[in-house]
């Protein structure tokens, strides 16, 4: 099964459907499966006198309160039916995280295939307890959690009627610090809550997603933009496309690499196998008759005579004809039998 990445276009859009239209084509050229938004009314998501988060003043610098931000970084619902629309077209999955309850029960009417559920809302149950009775899958992620948060939070929605769950380890700060990555309690989730993991990307670059590929993340998500220099608390931190295309490349042969587990010769390496290995040899000329001993005998590739893992069976037996130096030795083993 392939890992699902999803290109994390959030409020990068800065408010314009516009733009949004062009993160989506810009999306599916980079190879991303999903793009997702965010779904959100500003006066019933935060209060007026909530702060802004401090990446957020800094992306700013400006004095204004989170409602006054998010209220230029809003879209309206038309605009998300228009981008599931355009997302069909251009052949790439569309995907919005709400983030009120009004948002959960208009974006249930656009038929996603799951729910992308923000770390904010693992610890708000009338949040939860909307998404569960829905049915679709979950994909949560889970910054700022303990274990046990995480663990009642997947209780609430099954309870409610979620009967697939995904789980992301990840960051909530952006841009994440490497030290602070913590990449190893993605598979603690896994092993103490027996479900599948991903890990949602916060940090600079791509290399964290590439190892959570290679540590068994089922799904990706990565903020982009189509300009880090654009003005928003988020653009800062995510890629631009073509770190995004290169991001999706490395994924792709990451998973492609890990194979099955199996250890056999693989297809391309069996050619190999003759010419890296090595027969049993005359180290010197051998007249017919002589007693083959570890004095006229030794190992040279190719690989194509008698292997040396047999030198014992071959030391001691008689020399059935002449052998020239650098011979490949041969006898006859079903003969003797």
């Amino acid at each position: 099964m392939s890992i699902v990445i999803i290109a994390e276009a959030g409020v990068n859009h800065n408010g314009s459907l516009e733009i949004a239209k062009k993160m989506v084509l810009a999306a599916k050229e980079a190879g991303a499966d999903y793009i997702k938004f965010q779904t959100f009314c500003p006066e019933k998501l935060v209060s007026k006198s909530a702060e802004k988060a401090e990446y957020q003043k800094c992306a700013a610098k400006i004095q204004e309160s989170q409602l006054e931000m998010l209220q230029k970084l809003a879209l309206e619902q038309k605009d998300f039916l228009e981008l599931k629309t355009y997302c069909q077209k251009c052949g790439i999955g569309f995907l919005s995280t709400p983030f009120d309850l009004d948002s959960i029960y208009f974006l249930d009417r656009l038929d996603m295939d799951f729910w992308k559920l923000p770390s904010g809302e693992i610890t708000n149950l009338p949040y939860l307890l909307a998404i569960g009775r829905t049915g679709k899958p979950v994909v949560m992620s889970t910054g700022m959690c303990e274990l046990d948060e995480i663990r009642e939070a997947v209780d609430c929605l099954k309870e409610a009627g979620t009967r697939e769950i995904t789980l992301l380890h990840c960051n909530t700060e952006y841009p994440t610090p490497m030290k602070d990555v913590n990449l190893k309690a993605m598979l603690s989730i896994k092993e103490t809550l027996s479900l599948p993991v991903g890990y949602s990307d916060h940090t600079q670059g791509i290399e964290v997603s590439i190892a959570a590929a290679a540590m068994g993340a089922c799904i990706l998500e990565k903020h982009f933009t189509l300009d880090r220099t654009m003005k928003g608390p988020d653009h800062s931190a995510s890629l631009e496309p073509e770190e995004l295309r290169a991001m999706v490349r490395a994924v792709r042969n990451i998973q492609l690499a890990m194979g099955t587990g199996r250890k056999k010769p693989s297809e391309s390496e069996q050619k190999n196998r003759t010419v890296a290995r090595k027969s049993i040899v005359a180290k010197c000329a051998i007249k017919k008759g002589d007693f083959f001993c570890e004095e006229n005998l030794t190992a040279k590739r190719p690989g194509t005579g008698i292997s040396p893992m047999r030198w014992f069976e071959v030391i001691g037996k008689k020399a059935e004809r002449d052998f020239e130096m650098d011979e490949i030795i041969t006898i006859d083993f079903q003969s003797e039998n």
